[in-house]
């Protein structure tokens, strides 16, 4: 059994490397073994309050698992969503005790090219964040990746109804092919009815006649941000710091590929299980398959 050879060989290997290497989860195998220690069940209507020293490995688990991306706020959500009833202030003073945090914040620097003379589209949004359904409103921005190659251009699109990361290019350069070419992935992944809003800030790469020429054949509506207000489009600028902050700072790659892999796994574990405070502590991909059933449910019931 997986479990008992990490069991075995765990003072050569560190547990969440042995659980990564074998495919199985840190926090089954710490559970597995809580459990053999606790084989009693608890009575009928009994609350059976967990030790800090279990609560502890939980923990710890889980700061593995999502690579210390988690302050306490999400640590707590996510051990209530994995059945472990506890006190979100007893999960504070433990994680605070034992020095477990999210990851240092840094200020990153994103940059617009709006030095041009290409036409500038409206602000459709106005800062209005919260669309009624999917696909209705979608935001893009670039970012910048350090390797030892070179930058990194990474462009994304998200779906401001779950923030969805729905389409993304990866470029050694900052042309505009790179937002044309995300864009794209979302029009297929997606299928938007006309309509959509697509907004991004006045960079030339968004304001170019190709990328333009791109959003009418989609029927969609060109929104851009007001000169120099990052906060008209802070959910995606948002995107960046959590990518940032929670995965790549610290980090040193030594080719784009690298790093492209590790932006790749990032938008996955974002998308699926990142628990989101905006969504109500649900993963984006979460959020927007209940809204579904839900909408499916009303149908059945009209």
């Amino acid at each position: 059994m997986k479990y008992a050879w990490i069991a075995k060989h765990k003072t050569q290997w560190p547990v969440t490397l042995a659980c990564d290497v074998l495919k199985v989860s840190a926090s089954g195998y710490f559970e597995h073994w809580r459990r053999k220690d606790n084989p009693k069940p608890s009575k009928p209507g009994a609350s059976k309050r967990i030790s800090d020293e279990a609560l502890l490995v939980h923990i710890k688990a889980i700061h593995a698992e999502v690579k210390q991306e988690y302050g306490w706020p999400k640590m707590w959500k996510e051990l209530l969503a994995r059945g472990i009833r506890v006190g979100k202030e007893r999960v504070r003073k433990l994680m605070k005790q034992h020095g477990i945090k999210a990851r240092g914040k840094k200020k990153f620097v994103v940059t617009t090219d709006s030095k041009h003379n290409l036409p500038i589209a409206e602000n459709l949004l106005q800062r209005n964040f919260a669309p009624e359904a999917p696909n209705q409103v979608w935001t893009s921005d670039i970012t910048y990746i350090a390797t030892d190659e070179g930058w990194l251009y990474l462009t994304g699109v998200i779906d401001l109804f779950s923030r969805q990361v729905v389409g993304w290019s990866m470029r050694d350069k900052m042309h505009t092919s790179a937002v044309t070419d995300a864009l794209r992935m979302a029009w297929f992944r997606r299928r938007p009815e006309p309509g959509l809003i697509f907004h991004s800030d006045r960079g030339s790469q968004y304001c170019s006649h190709e990328f333009q020429a791109a959003l009418k054949c989609y029927e969609m509506k060109s929104s851009m941000s007001r000169k120099g207000n990052c906060w008209d489009n802070a959910p995606t600028e948002s995107l960046w710091g959590r990518l940032k902050v929670g995965r790549l700072y610290g980090r040193r790659f030594a080719t784009r590929r690298e790093a492209m892999d590790e932006v790749i796994d990032w938008l996955n574990f974002y998308n699926h299980k990142r628990l989101h405070s905006t969504l109500g502590y649900v993963s984006p991909m979460t959020f927007e398959q209940r809204w579904t059933a839900a909408q499916q449910q009303d149908r059945k019931s009209a």
